[in-house]
């Protein structure tokens, strides 16, 4: 597993009650979403940790071999679709796990858990959290695509058979192709996961609109 820097962590209250493990997309660092918290616009006492990690730096072959922040190599990016490293998404998502059990270890169980991520980062919140061996509290995807559908035919687990999914995409989105998002979004519903779609009238970002419905979502789910 490869050394990865601290992650940033922000707590809505003292001694929280659950964690929200945010990923960030191709080529940003964990400081990409910080802001959006109190956007989420929480009930007043939630106290939630959210960590905020940092995706290696790694060589992307579909960007010349540059090396920047990315939490699995993309091949190519024929046609629209994706070309990837599934030996990294195993990688990452073995980082991933790590930070799952940190914060069973300071008290926080799996099912308090929420797995969050954009574009590339929300792929490895399908690739780990539907693979992941305990139940989770939930999982965010946005702005995402299926990185390797075989993974999750081969890996899926029934303890998380039935966690909610908040998934969303731009309408306008052109760098995660909306058709991308829609054949995940059809996949994990006939494989009968408890999914909730939503489209927004963006490019490849999120908006206020979708923070707030996030923050609503999440409040279900911190009790």
């Amino acid at each position: 597993m490869p050394n990865i820097e601290p992650p940033i962590e922000l707590e809505t209250a003292p001694n929280p009650t659950h964690s929200v493990i945010w990923l960030h997309g191709l080529g940003a660092d964990g400081s990409d979403f910080v802001s959006v918290v109190p956007e989420l616009r929480l009930v007043a006492g939630a106290a939630v940790r959210f960590v905020f990690p940092h995706a290696p730096m790694i060589p992307v072959t579909c960007n010349g071999g540059y090396v920047m922040r990315a939490w699995y190599d993309i091949l190519s990016l024929g046609g629209g679709n994706r070309d990837i490293d599934e030996a990294g998404i195993r990688g990452s998502r073995d980082i991933i796990r790590a930070l799952i059990r940190t914060e069973n270890a300071r008290g926080i169980p799996s099912e308090r858990i929420i797995l969050a991520g954009f574009s590339q980062g929300g792929a490895m919140t399908y690739s780990t959290g539907l693979t992941h061996p305990d139940q989770l509290g939930g999982i965010i995807a946005l702005s995402c695509y299926l990185p390797s559908p075989a993974l999750l035919e081969a890996e899926c687990t029934p303890a998380n058979r039935l966690t909610p999914i908040f998934a969303a995409h731009g309408l306008a989105d052109d760098v995660v192709p909306l058709r991308l998002g829609v054949e995940a979004k059809d996949f994990l519903l006939r494989k009968e996961y408890s999914l909730e779609w939503h489209t927004y009238p963006m490019s490849h970002s999120v908006c206020l609109e979708e923070i707030v419905a996030i923050g609503r979502w999440l409040g279900d789910r911190l009790v």
